[in-house]
């Protein structure tokens, strides 16, 4: 890589600004991290990362992008206990949404591309910051906070930082600054400060409230490694996740109008108890909680739309939650920062030229389908409170019925799968020509459903497919109730 300036400071030491260490480092002839925490010597949580203590999942294309950001980084992981999800056997996996369930059976045609390393926050944390430390040119400078960009007319020339304890104050020089300080960044005041405005945000409308909970699980009550649970944002979802030395994890959240977050395991049981299947629930309460629960309750989504702003200075850019902070129940930040990262080394390889312009527009055209696929896939396991119109209600029964066949259909699945782990555009799932293979399969399944069961005919209120609430049983319409049948 071409050198194109001699220092760059990154502002925060988490995955997002690790990531965009090791890419500006290939261009700048010193890089120096700033950390307000003391870094540990170990996987360990730290106070200015309280989201740590939560369960996290790096996506496969987010393991993808890691490797590629960190040659040998993920033998490492595997070597030092992450658990490595990579032959493709469905039967390892758990996902539901709504009454669907994917389906469990076969193997996917691809599996190293859905290749996935399981392990907590502190544990990939630290190995990337090893790797990171170890680079020639970088230096990391722990317990410092951040007072303020240092500008000269419409350019950040540099960061004003403090020393936590001391509080001795000093200015660091940079031809550019990264911002990669979380979702409590400071750079809408700083622009604001500076006469720029804030940026425009976008927010999204559901607030997901959630709790996690180290477990110790005995070997073997649980064959699936990954279990993801989603009721809707009028219910519940969740994830349950083998991690590195045999530990395992659970979070299970709900929105803020169903109720708060689960207050302790008890409670996280029985909202799981309505999601997961039998053989999953008797291996959880067979468990053993590690600590106490962690809940976080505001996890609102928030876009700041930088690539919107008519004027921002140069030096600086925003990256990973300080850019966009997704509803960190999809497990998408990570990953998401990743792809950042990777997207500012090409920008960075045409030069410093408008950078953050180009940074920012590109980062919008990734984010953009992503932000769109959750709100969408909200909308379609909540309940329907005012008519839609006749495109919406094609596009919902289209994908209800797409989820329903997944649950018969191998490569249906592996299709859910590698757009929920970011391998393939939300746009894969409206493919016309999957359109014949999913009303095949529900016809098949609908043929070889039983004609009765427990004492009564299977009926259909118009538009319910089986696993609806409206697919249930004639006996259970003439007593006036219904009964799903999952």
């Amino acid at each position: 890589m071409k050198e194109i300036g001699k220092h760059a400071v990154v502002l925060g030491a988490g995955m997002a600004g690790l990531v965009a260490a090791g890419v500006v480092s290939e261009f700048y002839d010193s890089v120096t991290v700033v950390e307000r925490d003391t870094l540990p010597d170990r996987p360990a949580h730290r106070r200015g990362v309280p989201q740590g203590r939560h369960v996290h999942m790096m996506l496969s294309r987010g393991i993808h992008m890691l490797g590629q950001l960190f040659p040998g980084l993920l033998d490492e992981l595997a070597a030092a206990g992450a658990v490595v999800v990579d032959d493709g056997d469905l039967s390892r996996v758990y996902v539901r949404s709504g009454p669907y369930e994917l389906t469990r059976s076969g193997t996917l045609a691809d599996p190293a591309a859905l290749a996935v390393y399981l392990a907590s926050r502190p544990f990939v944390e630290f190995h990337a910051r090893r790797r990171v430390i170890a680079l020639p040119n970088v230096t990391v400078v722990d317990g410092h906070g951040v007072v303020e960009p240092v500008t000269v007319g419409d350019a950040v020339t540099g960061v004003r930082i403090v020393h936590r304890d001391s509080g001795v104050v000093t200015d660091l020089d940079a031809d550019l600054v990264v911002d990669a300080m979380g979702r409590t960044a400071r750079t809408p005041a700083f622009l604001l400060s500076m006469g720029y405005g804030r940026p425009p945000e976008d927010r999204s409308a559901v607030n997901v409230g959630y709790s996690s909970q180290p477990l110790s699980i005995p070997e073997g009550c649980i064959v699936e490694r990954l279990a993801l649970f989603n009721q809707g944002i009028d219910k519940h979802r969740g994830l349950l996740m083998a991690c590195e030395h045999d530990a395992w994890m659970l979070a299970v959240g709900r929105s803020a109008a169903a109720g708060p977050p689960p207050a302790d395991f008890a409670e996280m049981l029985a909202l799981a108890a309505q999601s997961l299947p039998a053989p999953i629930m008797a291996g959880l309460r067979n468990a053993e909680p590690l600590g106490q629960t962690a809940i976080i309750r505001n996890t609102a989504a928030v876009w700041r739309r930088y690539d919107q702003m008519l004027k921002f200075p140069s030096g600086l850019v925003v990256i990973g939650d300080a850019l966009c902070s997704l509803d960190p129940t999809y497990g998408q930040g990570m990953t998401m920062a990743a792809l950042q990262a990777l997207t500012l080394r090409d920008c960075l390889s045409d030069g410093r030229s408008d950078l953050a312009q180009r940074f920012f527009g590109a980062t919008a055209r990734q984010i953009g389908p992503t932000w769109t696929a959750n709100q969408v896939r909200d909308r379609i396991l909540a309940p329907a409170q005012k008519p839609r119109s006749i495109r919406q209600r094609v596009m919902h029964s289209t994908a209800k019925a797409a989820l329903h066949a997944a649950a018969h259909d191998t490569a249906l699945t592996e299709r859910f799968l590698r757009v929920m782990n970011l391998i393939d555009p939300p746009a894969r799932l409206q493919d016309p020509r999957l359109l014949p293979r999913i009303l095949a399969t529900n016809v098949r399944y609908r043929r070889a459903q039983p004609r009765a069961q427990a004492g009564g005919q299977w009926v259909q209120r118009p538009g319910a497919l089986p696993g609806d609430r409206g697919f249930e049983t004639r006996r259970d319409a003439q007593r006036g109730r219904t009964s799903r049948h999952d």
